[in-house]
């Protein structure tokens, strides 16, 4: 049982790794007036085109300015944009989010930006129905979780792979120091360690089966 969770673990893991796609570098050099700029951080050329287009075009993946600027980490870029009235919350083909963008890159500032600016910590993201948090979670950003936490992100939201972000935390985690800051988080803040898995399987034990000595003694109890 250990080894085929790990094994989905591995799966999973490689799946999300591909499930984020960033602008190439061809993409990005084919990129005209507002997506080029944002990409740059070109201030006063995001000004200078405010007024004249669309203020959330989308290239060929979906991805508006506001996407391009969180994958490049161009935080005025992102102000500057909002102030003009862009749209934060929108998704891209992949179905993420600024914010969920921000989280997987462990890019505390950027999530910093774009939570100060009003974008949602709420949203629900990805191919696999879920959210920042979750994605959060399960990669050991533990800075993250607690900004997301702290921006009412939604603590026992079910994924369709029936996880929650403390579930892929265990299971798709390392058992690191990281990981076991993230379950700490997430007990912290009330979120519910009895909900389980599509095997009916609670946090605690698949600790246990992992062998997460650490991970398992914060669950005890609880």
């Amino acid at each position: 049982m250990k080894r085929r969770a790990f094994g989905l673990g591995l799966a999973v893991l490689a799946l999300t790794a591909r499930a984020q796609t960033a602008p190439t570098p061809a993409e990005i050099g084919r990129y005209g007036s507002l997506h080029a700029a944002a990409w740059r951080g070109d201030l006063a050329r995001i000004d200078a085109l405010a007024d004249q287009v669309r203020l959330n075009p989308r290239d060929d993946h979906g991805r508006t300015p506001v996407h391009v600027a969180a994958f490049a980490g161009q935080r005025e870029a992102l102000r500057r944009l909002a102030r003009h009235g862009a749209d934060l919350q929108l998704l891209e083909h992949d179905r993420y989010d600024a914010v969920t963008i921000a989280a997987v890159a462990d890019d505390e500032e950027t999530l910093r930006t774009l939570l100060a600016l009003g974008a949602s910590a709420r949203l629900v993201t990805s191919r696999y129905d879920g959210t920042a948090l979750i994605a959060a979670a399960h990669l050991g950003h533990d800075g993250v979780v607690r900004q997301l936490i702290a921006a009412g992100a939604p603590l026992d939201h079910v994924n369709n792979l029936h996880w929650t972000a403390m579930i892929e935390a265990v299971v798709l985690g390392d058992g690191g120091a990281r990981h076991q800051a993230v379950l700490q988080a997430l007990l912290a803040a009330g979120a519910n360690p009895r909900l389980t898995d599509g095997h009916g399987r609670t946090p605690l034990q698949l600790a246990r089966e992992r062998g997460f000595s650490a991970m398992v003694a914060m669950l005890e109890g609880r």
